[in-house]
């Protein structure tokens, strides 16, 4: 199903029970509705579950301007009201993740989930190839091989992506949103593996002092994406959660 949001097409699907309480998938970066089915095919029984396609991936169309994950949050939102939505139960992947947790610090929310969810900078070590591409850059008359140097210095998310998602990707990297996290009443379950090296785990262990009423399962030695390489525990986690 598609809908307008500011003019921006969405992509989502409704389904599971019409008659539960809505749960709401967001994924990650460069992802789409797919890495979020298999949680919510698994509780249609009991669920309605709302999946889309986050401005920019999968089926939606790319937003126009630059868009901060408050936009995001908003869309999200306006997307909810549409359906005659109210209080769901969010759970979010990275960056699905940091909008959840944007919009759960606005907006009320039954309960929310944050599978490796990132909320501030991340510093990672330089590797010597990219070292030696920023240095270049540093080099006059050679700022025309900057596109060149982007393309194979960044993230594989950042390398796979347009100029203007890769602007929206580096303000979303950058914005650091505590001081809003800290704003997070409802019941919050931090879903994370201990070998994380986009978001390490000690990013759950702080969530779990800024959110007051929150937990923390940790998946021993699971990656970024823990949530699927140990999904039967999660969805068993999940269950008794929600």
């Amino acid at each position: 199903m598609k809908q307008k949001i500011n003019n921006i097409e969405v992509n989502y699907v409704d389904y599971g029970n019409p008659n539960g309480k809505p749960v709401v998938l967001l994924h990650g970066w460069g992802q789409n509705i797919e890495m979020m089915k298999f949680i919510g095919d698994r509780f249609v029984n009991d669920f309605r579950i709302i999946i889309l396609d986050l401005p920019g991936h999968g089926q939606s169309e790319k937003p126009t301007t630059v868009w901060s994950i408050y936009d995001f949050s908003e869309c999200v939102h306006t997307l909810l009201e549409t359906l005659k939505i109210k209080k769901p139960i969010m759970i979010g992947h990275s960056f699905g993740g940091k909008v959840t947790l944007a919009y759960a610090s606005k907006y009320e929310c039954e309960k929310i989930v944050l599978l490796a969810s990132p909320f501030k900078k991340e510093i990672k070590k330089l590797s010597l190839k990219t070292k030696v591409l920023k240095s270049l850059k540093k080099v006059p008359g050679l700022n025309k091989f900057e596109e060149f140097a982007k393309k194979h210095m960044g993230s594989t998310d950042y390398r796979n992506a347009d100029p203007l998602m890769r602007s929206i990707l580096v303000a979303h990297v950058n914005l650091d949103i505590t001081e809003d996290v800290k704003k997070i009443k409802c019941p919050s379950l931090i879903v994370w593996g201990t070998e994380d090296d986009d978001v390490p785990y000690e990013r759950a262990e702080e969530l779990e002092t800024l959110i007051a009423d929150s937990g923390v399962v940790t998946l021993e030695g699971g990656t970024h994406y823990a949530y699927l390489e140990f999904l039967e525990r999660v969805i068993s986690v999940l269950r008794n959660f929600l």
